[in-house]
């Protein structure tokens, strides 16, 4: 693999895509430290570290704002607007007809799709804004933030409209960031973006635990790194896992050529999903703890929240969602009428699969038993260092969390595959030769 990285680098268009793709990931982690306008900086953190009330959901929201969250900086927003977006048009495809049409006529229609999930991200962006500047402001969510107005004093209407467009801007920056990442660099920009923000939060993460650690838990933090590096083969495992149904094309004669007569394959993940059920399990359980930073005095919206924000109820939660969205996801995303649909049209078949209804549930039932394991898997991923972190309370199970290794591990291999596609128009031996 190193050699084949070097190879890159011998190549002068890879090489630019590659600086390209680093230089840009760098100007975005210097955004993550510049703060809005009118606020502590130092405050801010330690309200941030104080805070408990909300400390699961921000904790999850900082992760993938690579810690400018707990900064308040221009970037605070991070890619979730963005991703949020992303995951409600492909969605909406499948229940708004003319999203679908679009999403069959190709690059014009990949444009105005792309176009509309700009626009949402800049509405979501305003919503997490407001919610994020109303949050840090209440006394009742344990930050209770001050912030300097433009005449002295604390912040008035003005500084906080300033603050507003100043979020909003940063994830207008941050998606065009990624744009230009995903045209220009190599990779997915918006999961390269992800994937930084969560290895930016490896090193405090470790300085922290050992510093905090007696000898029993060095021994623990050791423990942990080695279990995360034998949970990774796991994942690429998974990652990996494919489902391949046979198919065959029949011959056919156009003109004087013979076509058809082949036989191929058509994959399907056994983790389709990727981390996206274990977003939307975590946006459901969280979201009482949020509302109750708000309402802390409502005791029953407290005793919900906490249930809700850890503890085997989250725990037993977590895994119950985490399965249920990847099937939830999965089907809405892949429709086998149109995939048994095509293979008629384009004459192939399943051997020993009659085509037409029985193909469809054929695929239907292929995909129930694969989305399972899957689902169970991550689920697992997700669940489990939530119960060890809530007996050792060690920081690194956090940072290490299933979610971030998942995110991480399906990145790098998806990176070094297009890499590797790159590589092999050069005649360069590839990342898995």
């Amino acid at each position: 693999m190193l050699k084949a990285l070097a190879n890159a680098f011998k190549v002068p268009e890879l090489r630019k895509k590659i600086l390209f793709t680093l230089g840009i990931i760098a100007l975005y982690r210097v955004g993550s430290y510049i703060p809005v306008p009118g606020v502590d900086f130092a405050g801010m953190v330690d309200a941030f570290q104080n805070a408990t009330e909300t400390g699961a959901a921000m904790a999850l929201m900082n992760l993938f704002s690579g810690g400018a969250l707990s900064y308040f900086s221009v970037f605070s927003l991070g890619i979730m607007p963005y991703i949020t977006a992303s995951i409600i048009m492909q969605l909406m495809q499948g229940v708004i007809p003319s999203l679908g049409r679009w999403a069959k006529e190709g690059e014009a229609g990949q444009k105005k799709i792309t176009q509309w999930t700009r626009y949402l991200t800049l509405i979501l962006a305003l919503i997490n804004a407001i919610g994020y500047l109303a949050l840090f402001t209440n006394k009742k969510s344990g930050y209770g933030l001050s912030f300097v107005g433009p005449f002295g004093g604390d912040a008035v209407w003005v500084t906080y409209l300033v603050i507003i467009i100043t979020l909003i801007a940063g994830t207008a920056c941050i998606m065009w960031m990624g744009e230009l990442i995903t045209q220009r660099g190599v990779g997915n920009g918006m999961s390269l973006i992800i994937f930084a923000n969560i290895i930016a939060g490896f090193p405090p993460a470790i300085f922290s635990s050992i510093e905090a650690s007696t000898s029993k838990g060095l021994a623990m933090t050791a423990l942990i790194i080695v279990c995360v590096l034998a949970v990774i083969p796991c994942i690429v495992f998974i990652e990996r896992g494919q489902r391949r149904i046979p198919v065959t094309y029949a011959k056919r004669v156009v003109g004087r050529k013979q076509m058809g007569g082949t036989s191929t394959y058509i994959p399907f993940k056994v983790n389709a999903a990727g981390v996206i059920p274990i977003i939307f399990a975590s946006a459901l359980l969280y979201f009482p703890a949020q509302i109750c930073a708000f309402f802390g005095d409502v005791k029953w919206l407290s005793a919900t929240a906490d249930a809700l924000s850890a503890g085997p109820v989250n725990w037993i939660g977590m895994a119950v969602l985490i399965v249920f969205f990847a099937y939830f996801y999965t089907t809405m995303v892949f429709n086998p009428e149109d995939t048994s649909d095509n293979l008629r049209k384009q004459g192939g078949f399943i051997p020993g699969v009659r085509p037409g209804g029985a193909t469809t549930q054929y695929i239907k039932n292929v995909l129930q038993r694969i989305t399972l394991p899957g689902g169970i898997f991550i689920a697992l991923i997700a669940v489990v260092p939530s119960i060890l972190f809530s007996f050792t309370n060690n920081q690194l199970i956090k940072a290490f969390g299933g979610t971030s290794i998942l995110i991480m591990v399906g990145v790098a291999l998806d990176t070094m595959t297009k890499l590797e596609s790159q590589l092999k128009m050069y005649n360069y031996e590839g990342f898995f030769k």
